[in-house]
């Protein structure tokens, strides 16, 4: 007995711990990204130095993992690359820039609440896809989310409708990314179930696709600017550089946090996280950042949670029964070894 009560309150404290380090990253990086924004004003530059960034760490974690294991990590073929990885990679930058790029114009309160919406597209995408079923209590969760968001942003006295529109596209492609990421990373023969190596792969094209952007919106002002290239004070120089790679630094905290913290617990663990951070991110932007809120935002909050609650309910529950599903057939062992891994994969796709 006491055995079992060590080993549980190991989990706890384990299951604690990630989530913890899973906030860290994630709310470290939206306050760090309206932080900067509010004295360095191009999104997109920084955008391009969080990918180098991200690309360089998962490089390098790759290596380790290759040292450790003693198996070299996979490596895509072009034809798979350009037909698998590159739409994924495209859909992916624009959602990272444009929800970057909305920071110059909106609070983070409505940034978070919008980029909730996501979980509607991610449910049109995957009706279209067939990746999930039509049901009545789908339904419910599109109307209060969208009910909860538009409650949300109903004469708001901070609101602003170039940055509402752009990160409600950021929200719309990330529909799209977490898709293909999802298709991306249930082809076992890519071998990209690992999340580090599928950012690896990731990374190149989304900086391609990012770089046409910045030039055309960004490269005059940057190659201009007295922070960057014109900069007069080099210690100047050398804290924003290093600023820049923080960001990137979390960003690529983040993406391992969420596949550490499903990979240890599971991928339902991390949307319940989730919930419950939308709410301590709203809590500290009004109180740090100075964010207002009404009555009528803090309800349309309540409404929008409710709905991802309940897509994440029937989520857990379509799980289970999948899971007892599996667990009442009668498989040979290498066919139920597969099933188990497939099962796992399906896990980490999430993140």
């Amino acid at each position: 007995m006491a055995f079992q009560c060590c080993s549980i309150l190991g989990k706890v404290l384990l299951t604690l711990g990630l989530v913890l380090i899973y906030y860290c990253f994630s709310i470290g990086i939206t306050f760090y990204n309206k932080w900067l924004l509010k004295s360095f004003h191009f999104p997109l530059f920084m955008t391009l130095v969080h990918l180098i960034m991200i690309f360089l760490l998962s490089g390098f974690s790759r290596l380790l993992m290759a040292c450790y294991t003693s198996h070299p990590r996979v490596i895509l073929p072009w034809k798979d690359y350009l037909k698998k990885v590159v739409p994924t990679a495209l859909a992916t930058a624009l959602d990272i820039g444009l929800s970057n790029w909305s920071f110059l114009y909106i609070t983070v309160s409505l940034y978070t609440m919008t980029k909730s919406s996501a979980v509607l597209f991610i449910l049109f995408f995957s009706l279209v896809f067939k990746l999930e079923e039509m049901r009545p209590a789908l339904i419910l969760v599109v109307l209060l989310i969208s009910g909860g968001l538009f409650m949300f942003t109903f004469k708001s006295t901070q609101f602003d409708t170039g940055g509402f529109v752009l990160v409600l596209a950021a929200s719309g492609l990330g529909g799209v990314r977490w898709t293909l990421t999802q298709l991306l990373m249930q082809k076992a023969e890519l071998g990209l179930q690992n999340p580090i190596d599928t950012m690896y792969h990731l990374q190149p094209v989304m900086f391609l696709s990012l770089f046409p952007l910045f030039i055309g919106i960004e490269g005059f002002h940057v190659a201009t600017s007295e922070q960057l290239f014109c900069s007069q004070d080099t210690h100047q120089l050398l804290t924003l550089i290093a600023t820049l790679a923080l960001g990137g630094f979390l960003a690529f905290g983040l993406g391992f946090s969420e596949f550490l913290l499903v990979s240890k617990t599971s991928s339902l663990t991390l949307s319940i996280a989730g919930i419950f951070k939308e709410l301590c991110v709203l809590l500290l932007a009004t109180h740090l950042l100075g964010d207002e809120l009404n009555i009528l935002n803090w309800l349309g909050f309540a409404v929008c949670i409710a709905g991802i609650a309940l897509h994440v309910a029937l989520k857990a529950t379509h799980s289970r029964g999948g899971e007892a599903h599996k667990q009442g057939r009668e498989l040979p062992t290498a066919d139920m070894e597969l099933l188990l891994r497939g099962h796992e994969d399906e896990e980490e796709e999430e993140t």
